[in-house]
C-alpha cells in the first residue's frame, strides 16, 4: 500500500486518523506508526456517541437505548463504529514533526455505512448528480478572524463546560480593506499560515486583509467532487493548529463577542461540468442570458429551497447575526443578480465563458462543508427536475421584493428544513430529523442561558463560549 510505504520512507512516528462529525469538527485517534500500518487495513474503532454530540460536545440523544434514540440499532448502548481510511487523502503534516494524517469514512462492524456520517452524505449527493450526467465543481472563499492569545484561561478554578475561550487581542486595527500596509503588519504570521496550507497541497489562491479588525480571507481554486469539502475541513484544522502553536487563535465564528468585530462569511462558488464533454454546463451561448437553460434551473432550485438550506449553510445561532445589517454585504433575501455582492446568489458569467459559475453568499465559516455542498446539489437538482424559473435578477438586493426573506434565526431555518420535501428526499427523513433535533438542543441551551438578557439581540456570552474556538 502506498500509504504504508510513505510512512516508512518518511520515517513517520504518528498518523492521525480523522473523520468529520456532524458539525464538520474533525475527530479521531492518533496511532503510532506500527499500529497505523495495521489500522490502514483493519480500521480504527470509535464510539458511536460522537454522533450524538452537539456543538458543546454534550450528548443530546439517549445513547444507551437499543437504537440510541436515533433509530439506528448498531448505535444502541453506545456501540462502536469503525473509521476506514481513505488513502487518497493521506498527507504529512508540515507543522507536526514526523506526523501523517488521513481522512476516514465511517462504517459499522457489519459493513454498513454509518447513515449519519456527513462525508458519505455528500458523496451520496454527488452520486445522484453523476447519475444525472454531471460533476460538481466548487471553489472556496472563507473569511475568518486571527487574534493574538493573551491568556489561555486554563486555571483550574475557572474551567467550565463549555470552557471560557482564551482572552485575545487584535492583530490589526481594521477598516483598511485590502491595503498593503495592513497586510504587511501581519505578514509574519500570515506567511506561516500560508506556507503550511500550501505544503499540505491545498489549492490556495490568495491571502487577503478583510475590512474588520483582525479579519482575513483565504480563497482556494475550484476542485471537483468531494475534494472541495475535504479541503475545507483540513484548511480550518490546519490554520487553527498552526496559529495556536505560534500563540495566535484563528476563529471561524461568524461574529465574535468582541467590540467592533464584523461578521465573517463563507461564499461557495459552484458550477456543473458535463461528465461526457467536460464542458461547463452553466455557460451561456448567447448574449441575452448569463446562464445556460440548465444553469437557470439549478439557480432556481437554490432560490426555491434557500430557507431550508440555510439550516446547513448557516448552522449556528450566531451565524444569523450576519443577516441583520452587521455586514452590509450579507444577503437578506433569496434573490439573485449578476455580479452584485448584496444578493444571495451572485452570477459570475459572460457569454461563452468557461469559468461561468454561481456564488452562494449565504454561508458562514463554521458550516459543515459536506452538508453545505450536498444541500446545494439537492436544491439545484430539484430546480432541474421541476423545471423551475428563477425569475428576474435584482439590482437592489436590500430593497423588499416578492422574494422570500432568509430566516432570521436558526429556529426559523430548522422549521423550514423539517418542512422541506426536497431535503427530506435528498438527505433522508432520518437524517433531517436527527440534525434538527441536535440543533434544537443547541437552541434550548442558548435560550436558558440568555432568558431576559438585554444582550440577546446582540452576540451573547453564551454564543462566544460555544463558537469562538469551536473547531
Amino acid at each position: 500500500m502506498a500509504v504504508e510505504k510513505a510512512i516508512t520512507q518518511k520515517k513517520l512516528e504518528l498518523v492521525r486518523f480523522s473523520f468529520p462529525d456532524q458539525h464538520g469538527v474533525l475527530r479521531g485517534k492518533t496511532l503510532v506508526a506500527t499500529e497505523a500500518s495495521h489500522a490502514l487495513r483493519s480500521g480504527v474503532t470509535m464510539t458511536s456517541t460522537l454522533f450524538a454530540k452537539d456543538t458543546a460536545h454534550r450528548t443530546v440523544f439517549p445513547v444507551f437505548e437499543p437504537d440510541a434514540g436515533m433509530g439506528i440499532s448498531e448505535m444502541g448502548g453506545a456501540g462502536n463504529f469503525i473509521m476506514v481510511a481513505d488513502p487518497q487523502t493521506f498527507r504529512t503534516l508540515p507543522w507536526a514533526k514526523n506526523t501523517g494524517w488521513v481522512l476516514c469514512d465511517c462504517y459499522f462492524a457489519n459493513g454498513k455505512k454509518v447513515p449519519l456520517a456527513t462525508r458519505q452524505l455528500c458523496r451520496d449527493a454527488l452520486n445522484k448528480l453523476a447519475k444525472a450526467g454531471f460533476d460538481y465543481v466548487a471553489g472556496l472563499e472563507i473569511e475568518f478572524h486571527l487574534f493574538k492569545i493573551e491568556d489561555l484561561r486554563l486555571a483550574t478554578d475557572t474551567l467550565d463546560w463549555p470552557a471560557e475561550p482564551p482572552r485575545v487581542s487584535h492583530t490589526t486595527h481594521g477598516y483598511q480593506y485590502l491595503t498593503e500596509g495592513r497586510y504587511d503588519q501581519v505578514a509574519p504570521i500570515l506567511d506561516i499560515l500560508r506556507k503550511s496550507v500550501v505544503a499540505l497541497g491545498l489549492p490556495l489562491q490568495s491571502v487577503e486583509v478583510e475590512f474588520g479588525p483582525s479579519q482575513y480571507e483565504f480563497t482556494l481554486a475550484p476542485e471537483i467532487g468531494i475534494a472541495a469539502a475535504d479541503t475545507m475541513v483540513l484548511l480550518r484544522s490546519a490554520v487553527k493548529q498552526v496559529a495556536r502553536r505560534h500563540g495566535y487563535l484563528v476563529s471561524f465564528m461568524c461574529r465574535p463577542r468582541l467590540p467592533n468585530t464584523l461578521a465573517s462569511g463563507w461564499h461557495l462558488h459552484q458550477s456543473l461540468v458535463d461528465a461526457k464533454s467536460k464542458a461547463n454546463a452553466f455557460t451561456s451561448q448567447n448574449d441575452r442570458d448569463v446562464l445556460s437553460p440548465l444553469g437557470y434551473k439549478f439557480l432556481a432550485g437554490l432560490l426555491a429551497n434557500a430557507r431550508a438550506a440555510t439550516a446547513f449553510t448557516t448552522p449556528t445561532i450566531n451565524g444569523y447575526k450576519r443577516y441583520r445589517g452587521l455586514n452590509t454585504m450579507a444577503p437578506v433575501q433569496a434573490v439573485w443578480a449578476k455580479d452584485n455582492r448584496g444578493a444571495m446568489i451572485r452570477i459570475m458569467a459572460d457569454c461563452g465563458d468557461p469559468a461561468t459559475h454561481i456564488e452562494n453568499r449565504s454561508g458562514e465559516p463554521l458550516a459543515n462543508p459536506y452538508l453545505y455542498i450536498a444541500s446545494q446539489i439537492y436544491a439545484g437538482l430539484d430546480g432541474i427536475a421541476r423545471g423551475l424559473d428563477p425569475g428576474p435578477s435584482t439590482e437592489a438586493p436590500y430593497q423588499k421584493c416578492a422574494a422570500e426573506a432568509l430566516p432570521a434565526t436558526l429556529e426559523e431555518a430548522l422549521a423550514a428544513l423539517r418542512a422541506s420535501a426536497c431535503f427530506r428526499a435528498g438527505f433522508g427523513e432520518g437524517f433531517v430529523d436527527y440534525y434538527a433535533h441536535m440543533k434544537e438542543a443547541e437552541i434550548t441551551r442558548c435560550s436558558k442561558a440568555t432568558t431576559n438578557n438585554p444582550e440577546q439581540a446582540d452576540v451573547s456570552e453564551w454564543e462566544h463560549r460555544e463558537y469562538f474556538d469551536m473547531l
